[in-house]
């Protein structure tokens, strides 16, 4: 796991200030601002479950404590979190490498379309380069489904179940 990574990438909100965001590795002094956004994010149509306290808290402890199988990341400008996202590390048999699942990528909503899930995208496919991706998009969300495919990812022809 990465112990502290910087993406900087410059953006305009269109009033001549320029901003700088970073990606970097979720820290235990995240938890009350990524279970907030979890909030917002599990309560929204872009996500099928409503999730619950336990669940987020116990996510961004297992982001946080070493998880082998989780990571979660944090982007931010000098000023304020914009938004965060985990990943669940697997292995493929289907397509016989490591899978990064991108479990969440919650941006804040006064930084959409500033191009962060992109670099999000840009900066995770960099950084394990010889896996395959996989993510679950709800249908209706258009802006998700957009850049995902934009980013290179396909629908896949068969249905998921869960027990």
């Amino acid at each position: 796991m990465i112990n502290y990574f910087v993406i900087w990438k410059s953006y305009s909100l269109g009033d001549e200030r320029d901003m700088k965001s970073k990606i970097r590795v979720m820290q235990s002094a995240d938890s009350a601002d990524v279970i907030a956004m979890m909030r917002v994010f599990y309560s929204s149509p872009a996500v099928l479950s409503n999730g619950s306290e336990e669940i987020f808290s116990n996510d961004v402890k297992n982001c946080v404590n070493g998880n082998p199988y989780l990571e979660g990341y944090i982007m931010e400008d000098s000023d304020n979190i914009q938004g965060y996202a985990m990943i669940a590390k697997s292995f493929s048999t289907e397509f016989g490498k490591p899978c990064i699942w991108i479990e969440d990528l919650y941006i804040k909503e006064e930084y959409r379309g500033l191009g962060l899930g992109n670099l999000f995208m840009e900066f995770i496919t960099t950084e394990y380069e010889d896996c395959i991706f996989r993510l679950e998009v709800e249908e209706e969300n258009e802006r998700a489904m957009k850049l995902y495919k934009k980013c290179g990812f396909a629908v896949l022809p068969y249905m998921e179940m869960k027990k």
